[in-house]
């Protein structure tokens, strides 16, 4: 018996149909082993040390929930004498390193390979299991280094940013913000600049009033310095054409300046090209068009979806270019975009093929309507990047109307082969193929066919990033990679740094605040580029590691410079803040001062306002207030917010409550370890643990009990409960604990 292990079940169940007896193919639901998080005992640590010339060695903590579906692959595969475990995770570095931690837990059978896949077809299955290949330790190591970054940063600057009442900092999320917040000071600063025109339809042709040349005095330019030539700011002159347009109906044709105009075909898609692509056409966010594409590349349809490659595989083009003879004729092909060469581009991932249907033959697919849409899309792109040009015939028009000292001018062109833009026919219009009827003779009188239309209008601030904008610009500035474009857009929504308005990004105030005020502190050094949040840095960081995956660069290395260069822009950082007072502080002392009497103020301030002290100043007045038994702080906010919270989940009379206790209003609270605050922060507390067991303490109980092959008395014998309805939040918590440790103890053993 044979085991296949891979990360989603959608993809098990498609291999599952390949693979048929004799094999058990299951899924581990992506990663099964990572840094510790919340909940385990080195949750809090922000690195590890390690020794030159080698990376950390933290302990690898289960995910949630990996446990206990590994732990049942793992049986199954005992009981069924499994002699061969086959894993095969995505082929990137995340997916390396899951097989690294699998490879690790399922060590104790005969045989463990490594295989991988860039299509999920029946032949690439196959052959990767005839041609297993070892770990990827470049991979693996790439992947570490990028967590011991993130936590590294992550860790260090969200704390930093507290001070704020900021959630969280990130080495790629961070300047991802500052793109959308620095795009929206541009729209901030944006002053509109007013501007007519005139425009009428002849033969099914737009003419436009030519009001200006370039180098006229009057010229109407925009405020990025461009010229329009059917603009002008001098309504009186833009009224005037209109009305001896709507008199005299009649153009004459001044001249008519032959062209031709080609279209090349785009080459394959790639993530980002996907995302983009998918919101401008089919008016998809980058979260539902990532799901759907995992969908296809599960079941099968399309190769794997991260990736930055235009390449294509050989036998894949030569497949669709048949096609494309038997649908359209020879004379559809073209020389062909994406070849098989890998790209050498810094930072292009290039280790995988383009985004291409797995069956080129197939254009249409039995699925559901968003996989349909979404295939076909993908198929339209590979088969146009293997067709010939369009060509279109143009010409480029001036006329002149009686009465009128200004000309018109405009373009018609017209279709004479399509070439690939056939294969997109279901997403565009109709597009002329055939010349205007009355022809382009000098001199002939075109007949306008509508009513003139004036517009008076003003410029347009830039626009907002989109979802896709957004992460063509971290391609562009080579801070993202396919497998996190996703995720770090997310990320800063998700924080409330950014509000969506359909597909446009909006900074919040904690986004400015976060981009404007606290990254500052880490940009500007003199230490690395323009510092920690810079697109240069983190595009250098990103390059590192993908030089860590080809063998260019050697992972402890650059972990030890990343940690040497971390570390002086981090005391930097601190150093800077110490020069004035945090929003946190100056918020806290206003508070304070507000209570105390004018020569109180004034002792403590030194004639200062609160605004003016440095930052020692400012945490040497709060320490005074804080040990002083004279001078009584208020409660913190954050204390404030704990009783409120505890109020709410004990479902109390927050007034009555506090009434009881000798307190009027909550405002009232002092603040400190011995404040009134705190002892109602403790009585809550205690009436919390003394409230029933919630139900997922007792499932969990139940849970674990079963595993130890212990009774529920037994359980509640070990604290004291008289039965599991009975038990406490406490006691629940203890018990949960004691039989936690009781696991580790076990599984060292």
């Amino acid at each position: 018996m044979k085991l296949v292990i891979l990360e989603s079940r959608a993809k098990a169940k498609t291999i599952k149909k390949y693979l048929g007896r004799g094999w058990i193919v299951d899924a581990c639901n992506g990663h099964v082993q990572d840094l510790p998080s919340k909940g385990s005992k080195d949750s809090s640590k922000a690195r590890w040390a390690s020794k030159p010339g080698q990376l950390p060695n933290p302990p690898w903590m289960w995910t949630e929930r990996a446990e206990q579906v590994v732990t049942k692959i793992v049986r199954k595969a005992v009981s069924s004498g499994v002699d061969e475990v086959y894993i095969a995770t995505d082929p990137d570095r995340e997916g390396e390193f899951i097989a690294w931690r699998l490879s690790e837990i399922f060590g104790d059978f005969k045989n463990v390979n490594r295989i991988s896949f860039n299509e999920i077809t029946k032949e690439a299955v196959l052959d990767s299991i005839q041609n297993p290949k070892g770990l990827d330790m470049n991979l693996v190591r790439a992947a570490m280094v990028r967590r011991f970054m993130d936590r590294l940063v992550g860790f260090r600057c969200s704390k930093f940013c507290r001070s704020w009442k900021l959630k969280s900092m990130g080495r790629v999320q961070t300047p991802t913000l500052g793109y959308i917040v620095d795009r929206e000071l541009e729209r901030d600063a944006h002053v509109p600049i007013e501007y007519h025109s005139v425009s009428v339809n002849s033969n099914e042709v737009e003419l436009k009033v030519r009001f200006h040349g370039n180098d006229d005095n009057d010229a109407w330019i925009d405020d990025s310095g461009k010229h329009f030539p059917d603009r002008t700011s001098i309504k009186i002159k833009a009224e005037s054409a209109h009305t001896i347009l709507s008199e005299h109906r009649n153009l004459q044709l001044m001249s008519a300046i032959e062209g031709t105009v080609s279209r090349s075909p785009q080459p394959p898609f790639t993530t980002d090209t996907l995302l983009q692509t998918a919101s401008s056409i089919l008016g998809w966010s980058i979260s539902r068009t990532s799901a759907v594409a995992s969908s296809l590349y599960q079941a099968g349809h399309v190769t794997y979806i991260r990736t930055d490659s235009t390449r294509t595989n050989e036998g894949a083009r030569e497949l669709m270019r048949s096609e494309i003879v038997e649908r359209f004729g020879a004379e559809y092909l073209g020389a062909g975009v994406g070849d098989s060469a890998k790209s050498k581009k810094s930072n292009v991932q290039d280790a995988h093929e383009a985004i291409r249907p797995t069956k080129p033959e197939i254009s249409d697919i039995d699925s559901e309507k968003d996989e349909i849409s979404l295939y076909r899309l993908i198929w339209s792109r590979f088969a146009a990047s293997q067709m010939s040009k369009s060509v279109r015939e143009r010409r480029q028009l001036t006329f002149t109307c009686e009465g009128m000292n200004e000309s018109l001018y405009g373009t018609s062109s017209w279709r004479t082969h399509p070439g690939w833009e056939i294969v997109f026919a279901w997403n565009r219009g109709v597009v002329p193929s055939n010349p205007p009827e009355i022809g382009f003779q000098i001199g002939s009188i075109w007949e306008i066919s509508n009513d003139p239309t004036m517009t008076t209008d003003q410029t347009k601030p830039p626009r907002r990033l989109t979802e896709s904008s957004i992460i063509q610009q971290m391609k562009s500035a080579g801070i993202g990679r396919p497998s996190t474009y996703v995720s770090t857009v997310s990320k800063i929504i998700d924080r409330g740094y950014v509000d969506k308005d359909g597909s446009s990004l909006i900074p919040t105030e904690n986004g400015r605040t976060l981009w404007l005020e606290v990254s500052p502190f880490y940009n500007g050094t003199s230490v690395y580029g323009d510092g920690l949040f810079s697109s240069e840095f983190t595009s250098i960081m990103e390059e590192r590691l993908d030089s860590i995956e080809v063998g260019e660069f050697d992972a402890s290395d650059t972990w030890e410079e990343f940690v040497t260069l971390f570390g002086q822009m981090h005391n930097l950082a601190l150093e800077r803040r110490r020069e004035r007072p945090t929003v946190r502080q100056l918020q806290y002392l206003k508070t304070a001062l507000s209570r105390m009497t004018d020569d109180e103020t004034a002792k403590l301030l030194n004639g200062k306002s609160p605004d003016e002290l440095t930052g020692n100043e400012a945490r040497e007045i709060i320490d005074t207030i804080s040990n002083s038994d004279q001078l009584q702080m208020p409660a913190s906010e954050k204390q404030v917010s704990l009783i409120l919270k505890l109020i709410d989940k004990l479902d109390i009379d927050g007034t009555s409550f506090l009434l009881e206790r000798g307190e009027e209003d909550i405002s009232n609270l002092t603040g400190g370890r011995d404040g009134t605050a705190s002892s109602i922060i403790g009585e809550l507390i205690d009436l919390d643990n003394a409230s029933p067991a919630t139900e997922k303490q007792k499932s969990a109980i139940q849970s674990m009990a079963n595993t130890h092959e212990l009774t529920i008395d037994e359980c509640m014998e070990i604290v004291g409960a008289a039965t599991l309805e009975s038990i406490n939040k406490s006691e629940a918590s203890t018990l949960i604990s004691t039989l936690k440790k009781r696991r580790k103890a076990k599984r060292r053993k």
